[in-house]
Protein backbone atom coordinates (compact mmCIF):
# COMPACT_ATOMS: atom_id res chain seq x y z
CA UNK A 1 0.00 0.00 0.00
CA UNK A 2 2.90 2.48 0.98
CA UNK A 3 4.46 1.61 -2.47
CA UNK A 4 1.31 2.02 -4.39
CA UNK A 5 0.85 5.21 -3.15
CA UNK A 6 4.72 6.63 -3.51
CA UNK A 7 4.33 5.69 -6.99
CA UNK A 8 0.58 7.74 -7.19
CA UNK A 9 2.29 10.40 -6.07
CA UNK A 10 5.46 10.58 -8.27
CA UNK A 11 2.90 10.03 -11.34
CA UNK A 12 0.80 12.76 -10.27
CA UNK A 13 3.65 15.48 -10.19
CA UNK A 14 4.55 14.50 -13.07
CA UNK A 15 1.31 15.04 -14.57
CA UNK A 16 1.74 18.51 -12.89
CA UNK A 17 4.75 19.05 -14.36
CA UNK A 18 3.80 18.14 -17.83
CA UNK A 19 0.99 19.94 -17.73
CA UNK A 20 2.69 22.98 -16.56
CA UNK A 21 5.68 22.39 -19.57
CA UNK A 22 2.37 22.65 -21.46
CA UNK A 23 0.75 25.21 -20.33
CA UNK A 24 4.16 27.68 -20.76
CA UNK A 25 4.46 25.77 -24.20
CA UNK A 26 0.87 27.15 -24.77
CA UNK A 27 1.83 30.46 -23.45
CA UNK A 28 5.13 31.06 -25.45
CA UNK A 29 3.05 30.00 -28.28
CA UNK A 30 -0.31 32.42 -28.03
CA UNK A 31 3.04 35.21 -27.27
CA UNK A 32 4.76 34.51 -30.59
CA UNK A 33 1.29 34.77 -32.07
CA UNK A 34 0.51 37.64 -30.16
CA UNK A 35 4.12 39.23 -31.06
CA UNK A 36 3.99 37.91 -34.80
CA UNK A 37 0.66 39.58 -34.93
CA UNK A 38 1.57 42.52 -33.74
CA UNK A 39 4.37 42.59 -36.06
CA UNK A 40 1.98 42.00 -38.76
CA UNK A 41 -0.36 44.89 -37.19
CA UNK A 42 2.77 47.03 -37.21
CA UNK A 43 3.75 46.73 -40.79
CA UNK A 44 0.33 46.80 -42.09
CA UNK A 45 -0.09 50.25 -40.07
CA UNK A 46 3.57 51.47 -41.68
CA UNK A 47 2.61 50.20 -45.21
CA UNK A 48 -0.80 52.61 -44.89
CA UNK A 49 1.12 55.19 -43.25
CA UNK A 50 3.53 55.16 -46.46
CA UNK A 51 0.78 55.45 -48.50
CA UNK A 52 -0.81 57.79 -46.67
CA UNK A 53 2.15 60.00 -46.95
CA UNK A 54 2.90 59.43 -50.60
CA UNK A 55 -0.99 60.01 -51.29
CA UNK A 56 -0.47 63.03 -49.62
CA UNK A 57 2.39 63.78 -51.49
CA UNK A 58 1.02 63.07 -54.57
CA UNK A 59 -2.12 65.99 -54.00
CA UNK A 60 0.25 68.46 -52.78
CA UNK A 61 2.28 67.98 -55.85
CA UNK A 62 -0.93 67.85 -57.94
CA UNK A 63 -2.29 70.79 -56.15
CA UNK A 64 1.08 72.66 -56.44
CA UNK A 65 1.30 71.60 -60.33
CA UNK A 66 -2.37 72.81 -61.05
CA UNK A 67 -1.35 76.14 -58.89
CA UNK A 68 1.61 76.77 -61.38
CA UNK A 69 -0.42 76.17 -64.31
CA UNK A 70 -3.57 78.42 -63.21
CA UNK A 71 -0.53 81.07 -62.21
CA UNK A 72 1.19 81.04 -65.45
CA UNK A 73 -2.48 81.03 -66.82
CA UNK A 74 -2.82 83.92 -64.82
CA UNK A 75 0.46 85.21 -65.78
CA UNK A 76 0.17 85.18 -69.65
CA UNK A 77 -2.93 86.21 -69.72
CA UNK A 78 -2.02 89.73 -67.50
CA UNK A 79 0.70 89.66 -70.43
CA UNK A 80 -1.51 89.66 -73.27
CA UNK A 81 -4.31 92.57 -71.55
CA UNK A 82 -1.11 94.20 -71.16
CA UNK A 83 0.15 93.77 -74.50
CA UNK A 84 -3.22 94.55 -75.36
CA UNK A 85 -3.67 97.74 -73.67
CA UNK A 86 -0.04 98.73 -75.15
CA UNK A 87 -1.17 98.18 -78.84
CA UNK A 88 -4.94 100.35 -78.22
CA UNK A 89 -2.61 102.69 -76.01
CA UNK A 90 -0.39 103.33 -79.08
CA UNK A 91 -3.48 103.01 -81.75
CA UNK A 92 -4.65 105.92 -79.96
CA UNK A 93 -1.81 108.12 -80.01
CA UNK A 94 -1.02 107.58 -83.43
CA UNK A 95 -4.65 108.81 -84.18
CA UNK A 96 -3.94 111.27 -82.04
CA UNK A 97 -1.15 113.04 -83.37
CA UNK A 98 -2.86 111.96 -86.79
CA UNK A 99 -5.74 114.81 -85.56
CA UNK A 100 -3.38 117.20 -84.33
CA UNK A 101 -1.44 117.42 -87.61
CA UNK A 102 -4.78 117.98 -89.49
CA UNK A 103 -6.24 120.30 -87.19
CA UNK A 104 -2.72 121.98 -87.83
CA UNK A 105 -2.83 122.49 -91.11
CA UNK A 106 -6.44 123.54 -91.29
CA UNK A 107 -6.03 126.07 -88.89
CA UNK A 108 -2.49 127.95 -90.44
CA UNK A 109 -4.80 130.80 -91.23
CA UNK A 110 -6.31 130.86 -87.68
CA UNK A 111 -3.64 130.70 -85.83
CA UNK A 112 -1.86 133.69 -86.93
CA UNK A 113 -5.08 135.97 -86.70
CA UNK A 114 -4.34 135.29 -82.63
CA UNK A 115 -0.50 137.06 -82.74
CA UNK A 116 0.27 140.51 -83.23
CA UNK A 117 2.77 140.29 -85.91
CA UNK A 118 4.09 143.75 -85.47
CA UNK A 119 8.11 143.83 -84.37
CA UNK A 120 8.90 146.23 -82.09
CA UNK A 121 12.58 147.49 -82.41
CA UNK A 122 12.72 148.13 -78.88
CA UNK A 123 12.21 144.22 -78.60
CA UNK A 124 15.15 143.76 -80.48
CA UNK A 125 17.17 145.32 -77.70
CA UNK A 126 19.34 143.52 -75.07
CA UNK A 127 20.03 144.00 -71.62
CA UNK A 128 23.32 144.00 -69.69
CA UNK A 129 23.29 140.45 -67.88
CA UNK A 130 26.12 140.04 -65.57
CA UNK A 131 26.80 136.78 -63.93
CA UNK A 132 27.69 136.87 -60.31
CA UNK A 133 31.84 137.45 -59.25
CA UNK A 134 32.27 133.24 -58.20
CA UNK A 135 35.79 134.13 -56.45
CA UNK A 136 35.62 130.35 -54.95
CA UNK A 137 37.98 129.92 -52.56
CA UNK A 138 39.86 132.73 -53.63
CA UNK A 139 37.33 135.29 -51.59
CA UNK A 140 38.14 133.07 -48.12
CA UNK A 141 41.38 133.88 -46.26
CA UNK A 142 43.49 131.51 -45.24
CA UNK A 143 43.04 130.80 -41.00
CA UNK A 144 46.51 132.48 -39.37
CA UNK A 145 48.99 129.51 -37.64
CA UNK A 146 48.76 129.21 -34.00
CA UNK A 147 51.22 128.91 -31.42
CA UNK A 148 51.67 125.44 -30.51
CA UNK A 149 51.18 125.08 -26.99
CA UNK A 150 53.94 124.62 -24.15
CA UNK A 151 54.87 122.54 -21.09
CA UNK A 152 54.83 124.87 -18.34
CA UNK A 153 58.07 125.72 -17.83
CA UNK A 154 60.26 123.63 -14.76
CA UNK A 155 61.29 125.15 -11.76
CA UNK A 156 63.68 124.14 -8.93
CA UNK A 157 61.58 123.07 -6.95
CA UNK A 158 60.09 120.41 -8.48
CA UNK A 159 63.45 118.73 -8.20
CA UNK A 160 64.43 119.95 -4.91
CA UNK A 161 65.02 117.39 -2.05
CA UNK A 162 62.96 117.50 1.45
CA UNK A 163 65.23 118.94 3.91
CA UNK A 164 66.65 116.68 6.79
CA UNK A 165 64.99 116.89 10.40
CA UNK A 166 65.18 115.14 13.92
CA UNK A 167 67.84 112.60 14.34
CA UNK A 168 69.19 112.81 10.37
CA UNK A 169 69.80 116.58 10.78
CA UNK A 170 71.89 115.72 14.10
CA UNK A 171 73.93 112.64 12.46
CA UNK A 172 75.69 113.40 8.94
CA UNK A 173 72.09 114.78 7.40
CA UNK A 174 73.15 117.79 6.06
CA UNK A 175 76.23 116.65 4.18
CA UNK A 176 73.56 113.91 2.40
CA UNK A 177 71.06 116.70 1.63
CA UNK A 178 73.84 119.19 0.28
CA UNK A 179 74.77 116.19 -2.51
CA UNK A 180 70.72 115.64 -3.19
CA UNK A 181 70.23 119.47 -3.73
CA UNK A 182 73.23 119.33 -6.19
CA UNK A 183 72.05 116.22 -7.82
CA UNK A 184 68.47 118.10 -7.96
CA UNK A 185 69.78 120.89 -9.20
CA UNK A 186 71.75 119.34 -12.22
CA UNK A 187 68.55 117.56 -13.30
CA UNK A 188 66.38 120.75 -13.26
CA UNK A 189 68.72 122.31 -15.33
CA UNK A 190 69.27 119.47 -17.51
CA UNK A 191 64.52 119.38 -17.78
CA UNK A 192 65.20 123.39 -17.83
CA UNK A 193 67.75 123.72 -21.00
CA UNK A 194 65.34 120.60 -22.87
CA UNK A 195 62.48 123.03 -22.01
CA UNK A 196 64.13 126.00 -23.55
CA UNK A 197 65.65 124.30 -27.00
CA UNK A 198 61.66 122.73 -27.05
CA UNK A 199 60.37 126.13 -26.68
CA UNK A 200 63.22 127.40 -29.12
CA UNK A 201 61.95 124.78 -32.07
CA UNK A 202 58.37 125.69 -31.34
CA UNK A 203 59.14 129.42 -32.15
CA UNK A 204 61.00 128.47 -35.28
CA UNK A 205 57.95 126.27 -36.50
CA UNK A 206 55.37 129.13 -35.70
CA UNK A 207 57.79 131.90 -37.02
CA UNK A 208 57.79 129.13 -40.41
CA UNK A 209 54.14 128.74 -40.60
CA UNK A 210 53.87 132.74 -40.37
CA UNK A 211 56.03 133.32 -43.27
CA UNK A 212 54.07 130.63 -45.67
CA UNK A 213 50.85 132.05 -44.12
CA UNK A 214 51.75 135.64 -45.45
CA UNK A 215 53.33 134.09 -48.72
CA UNK A 216 50.04 132.43 -49.19
CA UNK A 217 47.69 135.00 -48.62
CA UNK A 218 49.68 137.21 -50.61
CA UNK A 219 49.52 135.09 -53.57
CA UNK A 220 45.42 134.32 -52.89
CA UNK A 221 45.10 138.10 -53.07
CA UNK A 222 46.67 138.78 -55.92
CA UNK A 223 44.63 135.79 -57.38
CA UNK A 224 41.50 137.43 -56.26
CA UNK A 225 42.45 141.32 -57.47
CA UNK A 226 43.10 139.50 -60.93
CA UNK A 227 39.98 137.66 -61.14
CA UNK A 228 38.30 140.58 -60.00
CA UNK A 229 40.30 142.25 -62.64
CA UNK A 230 38.80 139.97 -65.09
CA UNK A 231 35.38 139.64 -64.35
CA UNK A 232 35.55 143.86 -64.58
CA UNK A 233 37.09 142.94 -68.10
CA UNK A 234 34.36 140.71 -68.77
CA UNK A 235 31.57 142.80 -67.51
CA UNK A 236 32.70 145.82 -69.77
CA UNK A 237 33.09 143.56 -72.74
CA UNK A 238 29.38 142.36 -72.32
CA UNK A 239 28.61 146.18 -71.69
CA UNK A 240 30.44 147.00 -75.30
CA UNK A 241 28.45 144.30 -76.75
CA UNK A 242 24.90 145.00 -75.64
CA UNK A 243 25.52 149.07 -76.48
CA UNK A 244 26.79 147.69 -79.80
CA UNK A 245 23.64 145.74 -80.68
CA UNK A 246 21.54 147.96 -79.55
CA UNK A 247 23.57 150.59 -81.30
CA UNK A 248 22.48 148.44 -84.07
CA UNK A 249 18.87 148.32 -83.62
CA UNK A 250 18.71 152.14 -83.48
CA UNK A 251 20.27 152.17 -86.67
CA UNK A 252 17.81 149.75 -88.07
CA UNK A 253 15.03 151.29 -86.54
CA UNK A 254 16.12 155.05 -88.06
CA UNK A 255 16.72 153.24 -91.56
CA UNK A 256 13.57 151.58 -91.09
CA UNK A 257 12.27 155.38 -90.40
CA UNK A 258 13.70 156.51 -93.11
CA UNK A 259 12.60 154.08 -95.87
CA UNK A 260 15.68 152.71 -96.45
CA UNK A 261 15.30 149.27 -98.73
CA UNK A 262 17.89 147.77 -97.01
CA UNK A 263 16.11 148.17 -93.95
CA UNK A 264 12.70 147.57 -94.69
CA UNK A 265 13.85 143.82 -96.39
CA UNK A 266 15.60 143.18 -93.18
CA UNK A 267 12.10 143.99 -90.85
CA UNK A 268 10.00 142.17 -93.30
CA UNK A 269 12.58 138.93 -92.82
CA UNK A 270 12.12 138.72 -89.50
CA UNK A 271 8.22 139.04 -89.61
CA UNK A 272 8.34 136.04 -91.85
CA UNK A 273 11.27 134.26 -89.77
CA UNK A 274 8.85 134.87 -86.34
CA UNK A 275 5.72 133.17 -88.24
CA UNK A 276 5.32 129.81 -86.05
CA UNK A 277 4.53 127.04 -88.71
CA UNK A 278 4.27 123.14 -88.63
CA UNK A 279 8.41 121.35 -88.48
CA UNK A 280 8.00 119.80 -91.90
CA UNK A 281 7.70 123.66 -93.43
CA UNK A 282 10.61 124.58 -95.00
CA UNK A 283 9.76 128.64 -94.24
CA UNK A 284 12.19 129.63 -96.62
CA UNK A 285 11.73 132.79 -98.45
CA UNK A 286 13.64 135.76 -100.82
CA UNK A 287 11.95 139.66 -99.85
CA UNK A 288 13.11 142.46 -101.92
CA UNK A 289 11.36 146.44 -101.90
CA UNK A 290 10.80 148.49 -104.37
CA UNK A 291 10.82 151.62 -102.87
CA UNK A 292 9.24 153.91 -106.19
CA UNK A 293 5.91 151.70 -105.74
CA UNK A 294 6.12 150.92 -102.43
CA UNK A 295 6.18 147.28 -103.36
CA UNK A 296 6.97 144.78 -101.30
CA UNK A 297 7.59 141.40 -103.46
CA UNK A 298 7.68 137.99 -101.43
CA UNK A 299 9.15 134.35 -103.25
CA UNK A 300 8.05 132.31 -100.65
CA UNK A 301 8.99 128.20 -100.92
CA UNK A 302 5.81 126.02 -99.58
CA UNK A 303 5.78 122.30 -98.28
CA UNK A 304 5.47 119.47 -100.49
CA UNK A 305 2.67 117.68 -101.17
CA UNK A 306 3.63 114.97 -98.43
CA UNK A 307 3.08 117.53 -95.92
CA UNK A 308 -0.35 116.25 -95.77
CA UNK A 309 -0.79 112.43 -93.73
CA UNK A 310 -1.27 109.79 -96.48
CA UNK A 311 -3.06 108.07 -93.55
CA UNK A 312 -6.35 108.68 -92.39
CA UNK A 313 -6.69 106.53 -89.75
CA UNK A 314 -5.02 103.82 -87.44
CA UNK A 315 -6.26 100.68 -86.26
CA UNK A 316 -5.45 98.06 -84.70
CA UNK A 317 -6.15 94.22 -86.03
CA UNK A 318 -5.83 91.85 -82.83
CA UNK A 319 -5.90 89.08 -85.42
CA UNK A 320 -2.55 89.88 -86.37
CA UNK A 321 -1.28 91.77 -83.74
CA UNK A 322 -0.52 94.75 -86.01
CA UNK A 323 -1.36 98.05 -86.32
CA UNK A 324 -2.32 99.28 -89.33
CA UNK A 325 -3.29 102.56 -91.55
CA UNK A 326 -6.26 103.72 -93.87
CA UNK A 327 -4.77 105.63 -96.57
CA UNK A 328 -6.27 109.24 -97.05
CA UNK A 329 -7.95 109.63 -100.39
CA UNK A 330 -5.97 111.29 -103.06
CA UNK A 331 -8.89 113.66 -103.69
CA UNK A 332 -8.91 114.31 -99.59
CA UNK A 333 -5.00 115.39 -99.93
CA UNK A 334 -4.54 117.15 -102.91
CA UNK A 335 -8.04 119.14 -101.47
CA UNK A 336 -6.20 119.76 -98.03
CA UNK A 337 -3.06 120.62 -99.79
CA UNK A 338 -4.77 122.77 -101.90
CA UNK A 339 -5.92 124.86 -98.94
CA UNK A 340 -2.62 124.72 -97.14
CA UNK A 341 -1.37 127.05 -99.90
CA UNK A 342 -4.23 129.29 -99.91
CA UNK A 343 -3.83 129.26 -96.42
CA UNK A 344 0.02 130.51 -96.56
CA UNK A 345 -0.80 133.23 -99.18
CA UNK A 346 -3.70 134.62 -97.04
CA UNK A 347 -1.17 134.15 -93.86
CA UNK A 348 1.77 135.74 -95.48
CA UNK A 349 0.00 138.71 -96.63
CA UNK A 350 -1.62 139.55 -93.29
CA UNK A 351 1.45 139.21 -91.57
CA UNK A 352 2.99 141.53 -94.10
CA UNK A 353 0.16 144.14 -93.91
CA UNK A 354 -0.60 143.99 -89.89
CA UNK A 355 3.21 144.31 -89.26
CA UNK A 356 4.08 147.21 -91.18
CA UNK A 357 2.39 149.90 -88.75
CA UNK A 358 4.59 152.57 -90.40
CA UNK A 359 2.95 152.00 -93.68
CA UNK A 360 6.02 151.91 -95.55
CA UNK A 361 4.55 149.47 -98.16
CA UNK A 362 1.57 150.16 -99.92
CA UNK A 363 1.42 146.97 -102.23
CA UNK A 364 2.45 143.19 -102.22
CA UNK A 365 3.36 140.99 -104.69
CA UNK A 366 3.68 137.13 -103.59
CA UNK A 367 4.49 134.12 -105.53
CA UNK A 368 4.56 130.95 -103.84
CA UNK A 369 6.47 128.14 -104.87
CA UNK A 370 7.35 124.46 -104.32
CA UNK A 371 10.59 122.92 -104.55
CA UNK A 372 10.41 119.40 -105.57
CA UNK A 373 11.41 116.72 -107.88
CA UNK A 374 10.00 116.36 -111.43
CA UNK A 375 8.48 112.87 -112.16
CA UNK A 376 8.70 112.54 -115.56
CA UNK A 377 12.55 113.94 -115.90
CA UNK A 378 14.04 113.58 -112.03
CA UNK A 379 15.23 117.30 -112.16
CA UNK A 380 14.40 119.54 -109.10
CA UNK A 381 11.89 122.27 -110.50
CA UNK A 382 10.71 124.78 -108.44
CA UNK A 383 6.82 125.62 -109.59
CA UNK A 384 5.12 128.73 -109.04
CA UNK A 385 1.59 127.59 -107.47
CA UNK A 386 0.32 130.67 -106.28
CA UNK A 387 0.83 134.19 -107.26
CA UNK A 388 -1.25 137.86 -106.50
CA UNK A 389 -0.41 141.59 -106.44
CA UNK A 390 -2.39 143.38 -103.92
CA UNK A 391 -2.73 146.27 -102.17
CA UNK A 392 -3.63 147.41 -98.57
CA UNK A 393 -6.34 149.01 -99.37
CA UNK A 394 -8.11 146.05 -100.76
CA UNK A 395 -6.75 143.26 -98.03
CA UNK A 396 -7.53 145.45 -95.20
CA UNK A 397 -11.17 145.19 -96.56
CA UNK A 398 -11.20 141.40 -95.86
CA UNK A 399 -12.19 139.47 -92.74
CA UNK A 400 -9.84 136.74 -92.66
CA UNK A 401 -11.59 135.19 -89.87
CA UNK A 402 -14.72 133.80 -91.42
CA UNK A 403 -13.30 134.10 -95.39
CA UNK A 404 -12.33 130.72 -96.88
CA UNK A 405 -8.84 130.39 -98.44
CA UNK A 406 -9.42 129.69 -102.08
CA UNK A 407 -12.66 132.09 -102.78
CA UNK A 408 -10.84 134.79 -101.07
CA UNK A 409 -7.40 134.30 -103.30
CA UNK A 410 -9.86 134.69 -106.45
CA UNK A 411 -11.63 138.00 -104.85
CA UNK A 412 -7.99 139.37 -104.62
CA UNK A 413 -7.50 138.45 -108.78
CA UNK A 414 -5.06 135.60 -107.49
CA UNK A 415 -3.26 133.36 -109.85
CA UNK A 416 -3.82 129.95 -108.03
CA UNK A 417 -2.88 126.51 -109.70
CA UNK A 418 -5.93 124.40 -110.76
CA UNK A 419 -3.80 121.58 -109.61
CA UNK A 420 -1.39 122.11 -106.91
CA UNK A 421 -1.33 118.65 -105.41
CA UNK A 422 -0.19 117.84 -109.23
CA UNK A 423 2.39 121.14 -109.27
CA UNK A 424 0.49 122.40 -112.16
CA UNK A 425 2.68 125.85 -112.68
CA UNK A 426 1.13 129.36 -112.64
CA UNK A 427 2.28 132.52 -114.90
CA UNK A 428 3.87 135.06 -111.94
CA UNK A 429 2.60 138.48 -111.64
CA UNK A 430 6.56 139.59 -111.41
CA UNK A 431 9.19 137.50 -111.01
CA UNK A 432 11.02 137.81 -108.15
CA UNK A 433 14.42 138.10 -110.65
CA UNK A 434 12.90 141.14 -111.73
CA UNK A 435 13.33 143.09 -108.68
CA UNK A 436 16.76 144.47 -109.60
CA UNK A 437 18.72 144.99 -106.24
CA UNK A 438 20.74 147.16 -108.17
CA UNK A 439 17.77 149.52 -108.54
CA UNK A 440 16.64 149.34 -105.05
CA UNK A 441 20.00 150.52 -103.62
CA UNK A 442 20.19 153.84 -102.27
CA UNK A 443 23.02 154.54 -102.85
CA UNK A 444 26.36 153.78 -105.00
CA UNK A 445 29.81 154.56 -103.39
CA UNK A 446 31.35 153.26 -106.97
CA UNK A 447 28.76 155.39 -109.14
CA UNK A 448 31.20 157.17 -110.94
CA UNK A 449 32.71 154.28 -112.31
CA UNK A 450 29.91 152.47 -113.56
CA UNK A 451 30.06 152.16 -116.94
CA UNK A 452 26.43 150.88 -117.38
CA UNK A 453 23.85 153.28 -119.31
CA UNK A 454 21.69 155.39 -116.83
CA UNK A 455 18.24 154.84 -118.64
CA UNK A 456 17.41 158.71 -117.00
CA UNK A 457 20.13 160.45 -119.52
CA UNK A 458 19.09 158.69 -122.97
CA UNK A 459 17.32 161.04 -124.83
CA UNK A 460 13.80 160.78 -126.01
CA UNK A 461 14.55 159.00 -129.63
CA UNK A 462 17.40 156.98 -127.55
CA UNK A 463 14.72 155.42 -124.90
CA UNK A 464 12.33 154.83 -127.58
CA UNK A 465 14.76 152.77 -129.92
CA UNK A 466 15.34 150.75 -126.80
CA UNK A 467 12.05 150.10 -125.70
CA UNK A 468 11.59 148.97 -129.21
CA UNK A 469 14.33 146.97 -128.74
CA UNK A 470 13.32 145.67 -126.25
CA UNK A 471 10.03 144.12 -127.08
CA UNK A 472 11.36 143.11 -130.44
CA UNK A 473 13.46 140.63 -128.64
CA UNK A 474 10.72 139.20 -126.74
CA UNK A 475 9.53 138.39 -129.73
CA UNK A 476 6.77 141.05 -130.41
CA UNK A 477 6.27 143.02 -133.89
CA UNK A 478 6.79 146.66 -133.25
CA UNK A 479 6.27 149.49 -134.91
CA UNK A 480 6.35 152.67 -133.88
CA UNK A 481 3.78 155.63 -133.45
CA UNK A 482 3.85 159.15 -132.01
CA UNK A 483 6.22 160.08 -129.27
CA UNK A 484 4.42 161.59 -126.33
CA UNK A 485 5.70 164.96 -124.70
CA UNK A 486 6.73 163.15 -121.49
CA UNK A 487 9.59 162.11 -122.71
CA UNK A 488 8.10 158.13 -123.25
CA UNK A 489 7.22 156.12 -126.51
CA UNK A 490 4.17 154.74 -127.46
CA UNK A 491 3.97 151.98 -130.34
CA UNK A 492 2.08 149.00 -131.15
CA UNK A 493 3.19 145.85 -130.89
CA UNK A 494 2.12 142.39 -132.27
CA UNK A 495 2.33 139.14 -130.78
CA UNK A 496 2.66 136.24 -133.49
CA UNK A 497 1.85 133.27 -131.38
CA UNK A 498 -1.65 131.40 -131.98
CA UNK A 499 -4.80 132.02 -129.52
CA UNK A 500 -2.73 133.95 -126.79
CA UNK A 501 -1.50 136.61 -129.14
CA UNK A 502 -2.88 140.01 -131.15
CA UNK A 503 -2.38 143.33 -130.77
CA UNK A 504 -1.00 144.75 -127.93
CA UNK A 505 -0.31 148.32 -127.29
CA UNK A 506 2.52 149.74 -125.25
CA UNK A 507 3.41 152.91 -123.53
CA UNK A 508 6.59 154.07 -122.01
CA UNK A 509 7.35 156.67 -119.27
CA UNK A 510 10.83 157.97 -118.37
CA UNK A 511 9.65 159.16 -115.40
CA UNK A 512 11.24 160.29 -112.42
CA UNK A 513 8.30 160.09 -109.74
CA UNK A 514 5.63 157.49 -109.56
CA UNK A 515 2.98 157.00 -112.08
CA UNK A 516 0.16 158.62 -111.76
CA UNK A 517 -3.32 156.36 -111.99
CA UNK A 518 -4.24 158.46 -114.48
CA UNK A 519 -1.49 157.72 -116.91
CA UNK A 520 -3.25 154.10 -116.42
CA UNK A 521 -6.63 154.76 -116.86
CA UNK A 522 -5.77 156.18 -120.12
CA UNK A 523 -3.59 152.60 -121.36
CA UNK A 524 -6.52 151.08 -120.92
CA UNK A 525 -8.91 153.53 -122.84
CA UNK A 526 -6.15 153.59 -125.85
CA UNK A 527 -6.15 150.05 -125.28
CA UNK A 528 -10.21 149.41 -125.79
CA UNK A 529 -10.27 152.33 -128.90
CA UNK A 530 -7.46 150.23 -130.75
CA UNK A 531 -9.07 146.99 -130.16
CA UNK A 532 -5.72 145.67 -128.53
CA UNK A 533 -5.92 142.27 -126.59
CA UNK A 534 -2.79 143.23 -123.93
CA UNK A 535 -1.82 147.08 -122.86
CA UNK A 536 2.04 147.28 -121.27
CA UNK A 537 2.55 150.16 -119.54
CA UNK A 538 6.90 150.73 -118.68
CA UNK A 539 8.67 152.96 -116.81
CA UNK A 540 11.68 153.86 -115.10
CA UNK A 541 10.19 154.61 -111.76
CA UNK A 542 7.60 152.60 -110.12
CA UNK A 543 3.06 152.66 -109.61
CA UNK A 544 0.90 153.24 -106.50
CA UNK A 545 -1.29 150.83 -105.11
CA UNK A 546 -3.85 152.73 -106.81
CA UNK A 547 -2.43 151.47 -109.93
CA UNK A 548 -2.07 147.83 -109.54
CA UNK A 549 -6.11 148.25 -108.11
CA UNK A 550 -7.11 149.71 -111.58
CA UNK A 551 -5.21 147.11 -113.44
CA UNK A 552 -6.27 143.73 -111.45
CA UNK A 553 -8.14 141.78 -113.61
CA UNK A 554 -7.77 143.31 -116.74
CA UNK A 555 -5.47 142.58 -119.98
CA UNK A 556 -2.74 144.93 -118.54
CA UNK A 557 0.53 144.76 -117.50
CA UNK A 558 2.68 147.23 -115.30
CA UNK A 559 6.45 147.04 -115.61
CA UNK A 560 8.70 149.20 -113.41
CA UNK A 561 11.98 150.44 -113.25
CA UNK A 562 13.59 147.10 -111.43
CA UNK A 563 10.89 144.96 -114.20
CA UNK A 564 12.49 146.88 -116.85
CA UNK A 565 16.54 146.43 -116.14
CA UNK A 566 15.69 142.84 -115.67
CA UNK A 567 14.18 142.36 -118.89
CA UNK A 568 16.86 144.37 -120.57
CA UNK A 569 19.67 141.94 -119.41
CA UNK A 570 17.26 139.36 -120.22
CA UNK A 571 16.06 140.18 -123.47
CA UNK A 572 18.47 143.04 -124.90
CA UNK A 573 21.52 141.44 -123.24
CA UNK A 574 21.86 145.22 -121.88
CA UNK A 575 22.97 145.52 -118.29
CA UNK A 576 21.72 149.31 -117.31
CA UNK A 577 20.90 151.39 -114.64
CA UNK A 578 18.29 154.00 -113.27
CA UNK A 579 19.70 156.82 -111.35
CA UNK A 580 17.64 159.79 -110.78
CA UNK A 581 18.95 163.50 -111.16
CA UNK A 582 20.14 165.71 -108.29
CA UNK A 583 17.04 167.10 -106.79
CA UNK A 584 14.22 164.41 -108.09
Amino acid sequence: MAASSGTGVDMARRTGIFVQIQREAARAQRERQRAQSAHIRAQEQARREAERTVAAAHRLAEQKAKADVRAQADAEKRRKQAHLDAQLARTAQLNADLESTVAELERLLAATLEVDDHIDFESLKRKVAHPGFRPGGLAVPQQPPVMEPLSVRPVFEQFAPVPPAGLAKLFGGKAGHERAVAAARQQFEDADQQWQQHAAAARQRFEAAQEHHRMAEGERQSKLAAAERQYQLESEQRIREVDEHNADVDAFASAFSAGEPHAIVEYFTLVLANSDYPAAFPQRYRVAYVPESRQLVVEYELPALDCVPAEREYRYVKSKDEITSVARPLKDIRGLYGSVVAQVTLRTLHEIFEADRGGVVDTVVFNAIVTTTDPGTGKQISPCLVTVRTTRGVFDDLDLARVEPLACLERLNASVSKKPGELAPVRPVLEFDMVDKRFIEETDVLSGLDARPNLMELSPTEFESLIQNLFAKMGLDTKQTRPSRDGGVDCVAFDPRPIFGGKVVIQAKRYRNTVDVSSVRDLFGTLQNEGASKGILVTTSGFGPTSYEFAANKPMELIDGSNLLYLLAKHADLEAKIVMPDGS
